[in-house]
């Protein structure tokens, strides 16, 4: 028997409520549609009507959160409903054995439960000349909480951290550096992980975020040691935990040193090492293009059993020609053997926006076609797609989804 909230209007609430009795299903609260406020344990779904002010953003995270579906009455806006992921409305005058059908046919095909999926720390690294780390980093995280997982990000640059600024939040707030020297006390739990973050409601869901330091002269209070215990802690605190680091690796310090001390650029080694998947990003013009091939070999080499996914930003006809995308997939696949990669377009108009506005780019430009690009990566990268691709059939699916998601597939094993 399923336990649901119903919250319409009434009267039609209460007519509704008694046709679900009758068709088995257990009515365990009826609320008010506007706002709706906590939801009552042992819910299972809750029924509300498909308009902009019930179905926001707080009622999504609240609900995802909780373990509840959404079925909603009405459908007037379907672009609404297919933005928030949600399943196509029902009539606003649906009668209760439709209601119980659907929570029926929900409940035979629900994926695996989120609790059982992997709890992941994800690093977006790139090489020297802004191709656009934080950028995707702030897009990831937010399209990774629309799918339904809790989703925390950190800032762990320690040469340009950025986060803050991008997120419109103060760079005098604790974030990582206060997580690392909670973590060398071993007095960083999920409890303190929240009270330390910040909390960013986006058209996604709402994400944690960890602001990175404020000024550069900080490096040292991001130690490996530090950072290490730190991730580990974000591991148990969220589903998944998306990392910003630096270009730079400088993996080899300690050997150019007679004595251990501490290293310009740990973080970004630690971030990759502690990685179950890294986004490595290049800019797609000439130079960026070099750079990347240079350092992806070095970053290969640290990190040779962590899948990889090689992410190209800021596609466009001008510095490479017509065909933009051919001369790059080209030149990787000669100079560095990648054959599978992901393009991001160019989008000005929505970055400026997300610049002017401090906001992620899918709040300010909802149509702009790197949110979508960067929602079908997010789709593709899922723990829960990766799972069912190695577990049944992938036909349907392109060769790189099938790959890379063999690859999480068997990293998450």
């Amino acid at each position: 028997m399923t336990a649901v909230v119903v919250a319409v209007p009434q009267p039609r609430a209460s007519e509704l409520a008694a046709e679900l009795v009758l068709e088995g299903v257990d009515v365990i609260a009826i609320v008010s549609p506007t706002p709706v406020g906590e939801i009552p344990p042992g819910a299972e779904a809750i029924i509300v009507p498909a308009t902009r002010a019930v179905l926001n953003a707080e009622l999504i995270s609240t609900c995802d959160r909780a373990g509840v579906r959404i079925v909603a009455l009405g459908g007037a806006d379907s672009r609404l409903l297919g933005r928030l992921g949600l399943s196509a409305a029902l009539r606003a005058d649906a009668a209760g054995w439709e209601v119980a059908a659907m929570l029926a046919a929900e409940s035979d095909a629900a994926p695996r439960p989120p609790s059982v999926l992997p709890h992941r720390v994800i690093a977006v690294w790139g090489p020297h000349g802004a191709p656009g780390r934080s950028t995707l980093a702030i897009q990831l995280a937010v399209e990774l909480a629309r799918t339904g997982r809790r989703t925390a990000l950190v800032d762990a640059d320690t040469v340009a951290p950025a986060l803050a600024l991008l997120l419109g939040l103060s760079d005098d707030s604790p974030g990582v550096a206060a997580a690392c020297r909670r973590a060398e006390r071993e007095a960083l739990d999920s409890a303190e992980l929240t009270r330390l973050a910040t909390t960013v409601p986006t058209g996604g869901g709402d994400i944690d975020v960890l602001p990175g330091i404020n000024r550069p002269s900080r490096w040292p209070e991001l130690s490996a040691t530090r950072l290490r215990a730190t991730l580990g802690a974000c591991r148990e605190w969220t589903e998944e935990t998306v990392v910003d680091v630096s270009a730079a690796f400088d993996a080899d310090d300690e050997v150019t040193y007679d004595l251990t001390g501490p290293r310009r650029h740990a973080a970004t080694s630690t971030s990759l090492d502690e990685a179950d998947l890294i986004i490595a990003i290049a800019s797609a013009d000439p130079l960026g293009i070099s750079r990347f091939v240079r350092d992806h070999a070095e970053l290969r080499r640290i990190t040779a059993h962590t899948p990889v996914v090689v992410v190209v930003n800021q596609v466009r006809p001008g510095p490479l020609g017509i065909d933009a995308r051919g001369q790059v997939r080209r030149t990787l696949e000669r100079f560095a053997g990648i054959t599978e990669v992901v393009f991001l377009p160019f989008d000005q108009r929505a970055a400026d926006a997300a610049l002017l506005h401090a906001r992620p780019m899918t709040d300010v430009a909802p149509r702009s076609p790197f949110a979508a690009a960067v929602r079908r990566l997010a789709a593709t990268l899922s723990p829960a797609e990766a799972a069912t691709a190695t577990a049944g059939s992938s036909r349907g699916s392109s060769p790189t989804v099938r790959r890379l998601r063999s690859a999480l597939g068997a990293r998450g094993a």
